[in-house]
Order: structure tokens, then sequence, then C-alpha cells
């Protein structure tokens, strides 16, 4: 099967067939939650929309067989309005800007089959080739199993897979399990 990763950036179409809600007056995240959740609707989806259409973008789609299939959220630190205002996610330096993957959704039919390593891959390479030094994220710790709901920031598992390694233990927690800050040099 053909795997592929790319940047969101000219690819708000995609992007916007799953992050998007299709209901007016629907509700959702439209990946706003860490970036600015005080946003209505109109306003998350013009601000993504504006974002797709920009350098670097505001994450990585994965596509398996030429359909759009996931989404991690990977920018900056600095962009995340909740991660910089956060009491429960600590701040390891504050001279460093890392990029920080905060999210990962795998579409309904597409899940099971691993893209959330090519998700994490795909934006640590996406991150490296935008100029960062480390890359962060904050995932749970879990063991083997975490439900969909609670695994949107992936798992300590995981991360360790891709070379990430724990620095610090949060406050944070999802699905009642701890959260960890884990990075990887670039």
């Amino acid at each position: 099967m053909s795997v592929q990763v790319l940047p969101a950036t000219d690819h708000w179409d995609d992007f916007a067939t799953f992050m998007v809600p299709r209901k007016p007056g629907a509700g959702g995240c439209v990946c706003m939650s860490y970036r600015d959740a005080r946003l209505a609707m109109p306003e998350r989806i013009d601000y993504m929309r504006a974002e797709c259409s920009t350098t670097p973008g505001p994450g990585v789609l994965v596509y398996m067989e030429d359909q759009v299939a996931g989404w991690c959220s990977v920018a900056p630190k600095s962009t995340y309005r909740r991660l910089m205002n956060s009491r429960t996610i600590p701040h390891l330096d504050e001279d460093r800007d890392p990029w920080s993957i905060v999210c990962f959704v795998v579409k309904a039919g597409f899940r099971k089959r691993g893209l959330m390593h090519d998700l994490l891959e795909g934006a640590v390479h996406h991150a490296r080739s935008s100029g960062a030094a480390i890359v962060e994220g904050y995932p749970v710790d879990t063991g083997e199993r975490v439900d969909s709901i609670s695994g949107y920031v992936g798992t300590v598992r995981l991360f360790e897979a891709h070379g990430f390694v724990r620095h610090q233990a949060t406050d944070a927690h999802s699905g009642g399990a701890q959260r960890w800050v884990m990075r990887r040099e670039l």
C-alpha cells in the first residue's frame, strides 16, 4: 500500500473533508483547541484555511492510496496559545521554541494500519525541513492501549518508537493516564 505524508500547505480541501463539521452550527475542534479555542466555528475554519495557505502550515496529512487518511498537528510551540499559557504542561527551557506535536486524527476506515507512526515520522521530517532544532510531544503513558478519545495526543510508546525521550512528567492527564513531555533533538 502506498502511504505518503505531506505538509497541509495547499491541501485545505483535504484537511476540511474530515476536520471541518459538515452540518451548519455543529461543534468541533477543527484543530483549534491548542491554537485558540475562544474562536467560534466560522473563525476557526477561516483561521485554519489561512494556515493551510501558508508555509510551513499547521501540520501534516497522511495519504493512503492517494486518499487523505489522517492528520497530525505540528508547529512551533509559540503558535499554540493553550501550550504557552498551560499550567499543566511545563516549558522545559525558555530560550528555545521547540516544535510541538499536539494531536493525531486518523479517519474511520483507515485505523489500525499503523498510520500514526507515519504521521509522527512525517511530522518530525516536516519540522526538521522547516528549520526546527527540537520537536516535543505530550503523549499519554498508557502501556498497551488507549481509547480513541484520549489517544489523540499519542502514546509514550509511539513516541519512544520514533526516538523521543521522556523529559518530564506533566500535571496533564488524558483518559485518567499521566502525560509526559517527550523530546527528540533534530
